[in-house]
């Protein structure tokens, strides 16, 4: 029996290759992921042309994914440089790359990168193709926006971010609102440009069945973008971001009709208190389908250190049901992100991710941290050291303060409360005088 997509397999009761894959790295049941696969509420990122992949599962009962956003620009358009973060990203074991590309050789970086890549891969056509193009924004045809959509998806990109909940109406009530940062997503930006420079509507809406063949060609999911994200605290949970969320479920429905994966794209900024209920809300509005959060970023006073920001709201709408979690870097909102930033952004999410899998009771999640308390226990460095979410960084700051004992550190040397008891408790004399 053929299928097209793994959920048009799921629904087939056909157990393909990446589905085993996924439910071993997750220890789930075949039968459990299979049902999450064909309701929608799991998806497996993994376009037919993506040979490289080693898949992973976005969604109900699966661990917390990380994704990482690089890519070239015309301000920084090095190649080699951007496929150098891409190895530093898979070696610090991100799950996603999405290539933001925008200017220059953007096929020859997408196809090196799909080549190499382990981790899922994700576009946004829409920036490509104003580079690709070389053109007025308001120039481009609906054929061209297409054009470029089927090229991503012939290199193997295994997601795409689509603005296509944008539409006209939703354009018209963001006219209306007293939004202090208007829309901050930049494929969103671009469309509501074109729309009113163009008196049209917005192509992947009023053409999304053109959208969703292709998709379903290639088994390439769907990310619905959140043109309306909020770009501020004040912005948030507005009429306007709500409105495209409800067009993003209608979205959804039509393209599982059509066996196709679909993700939701979320805020943004917004306050802690607000969080679980955006969740809640996406959860409820689109049907279940995984949720893909940028942060969210709980405070818009902290330039510099909104990795930290967004760690703390990643961390609470991860523990609430957000299913994927967008990296932010030191650099968010002042430049393109280096190797120090990206690490930094990474190891953060990282951590947010890792935490709401505890709180998820995610199997397996909690034998990491209870490994690591027995290792710190019996004051065994190197073990602590390989347990580590990042290995370098603990060992630099042991190694730059040697304290006096080895079973120390130097912050209480020998009055450190586990050398204390584990002394006692072995029978050992404390040694406190000089």
């Amino acid at each position: 029996m053929s299928y097209t997509t793994q959920m048009d397999a799921a629904r087939k009761g056909i157990v393909t290759e990446q589905m085993k894959t996924v439910a071993e790295k997750e220890h789930m049941r075949m039968d459990d992921l299979m049902e999450r696969l064909a309701k929608g509420t799991v998806i497996i990122p993994c376009n037919v042309n993506h040979t490289s992949i080693s898949p992973e599962g976005v969604g109900e009962g699966t661990r917390t994914k990380v994704n990482v956003n690089l890519g070239i620009s015309k301000d920084a358009n090095d190649v080699e440089l951007e496929l150098e973060k891409v190895r530093h990203a898979l070696n610090l074991k991100a799950e996603s790359i999405m290539d933001l590309s925008c200017f220059g050789k953007t096929q020859e970086f997408r196809t090196r990168l799909v080549e190499m890549s382990p981790a899922m891969v994700g576009t946004v056509p829409m920036y490509d193709a104003v580079g690709f193009y070389d053109k007025e924004l308001k120039d481009i045809s609906v054929d061209e926006f297409f054009r470029v959509v089927q090229r991503h998806v012939e290199d193997g990109v295994d997601f795409l971010t689509i603005h296509a909940g944008l539409n006209r109406a939703a354009a018209e009530r963001l006219d209306k609102t007293d939004r202090i940062t208007s829309i901050v997503s930049r494929g969103g930006s671009l469309l509501y440009a074109w729309m009113k420079q163009n008196d049209k509507e917005n192509p992947f809406y009023e053409h999304y069945d053109r959208l969703l063949e292709i998709c379903e060609k290639y088994d390439v999911t769907l990310s619905l973008g959140d043109g309306c994200r909020p770009g501020c605290l004040h912005d948030a949970t507005d009429a306007c971001q709500v409105e495209e969320l409800i067009t993003l479920g209608e979205l959804t429905k039509r393209a599982w009709e059509r066996n196709v994966q679909v993700m939701i794209e979320g805020p943004g900024h917004m306050s802690m208190g607000e969080i679980p209920g955006n969740v809640m809300m996406e959860k409820r509005l689109c049907h279940g389908a995984p949720f893909y959060v940028l942060g969210p970023l709980v405070t818009d006073v902290a330039p510099g250190y909104d990795h930290i920001t967004a760690a703390i709201g990643g961390a609470i709408a991860a523990g609430s049901g957000a299913d994927f979690l967008c990296y932010v870097t030191p650099a968010e909102h002042l430049r393109l992100p280096n190797l120090d930033d990206m690490k930094e952004g990474i190891i953060a999410t990282q951590i947010a991710a890792h935490a709401a899998d505890i709180a998820k009771n995610h199997p397996g999640a909690r034998d990491w941290d209870d490994t690591m308390s027995r290792a710190r226990a019996d004051l065994d460095w190197c073990t602590m050291f390989k347990l580590a979410l990042d290995e370098e960084r603990p060992r630099e700051f042991r190694e730059s303060s040697k304290p006096e004992v080895e079973d120390s550190c130097s912050m209480c040397g020998k009055m450190c409360a586990v050398r204390t008891m584990k002394r006692v408790k072995d029978g050992k004399e404390l040694g406190m005088a000089k």
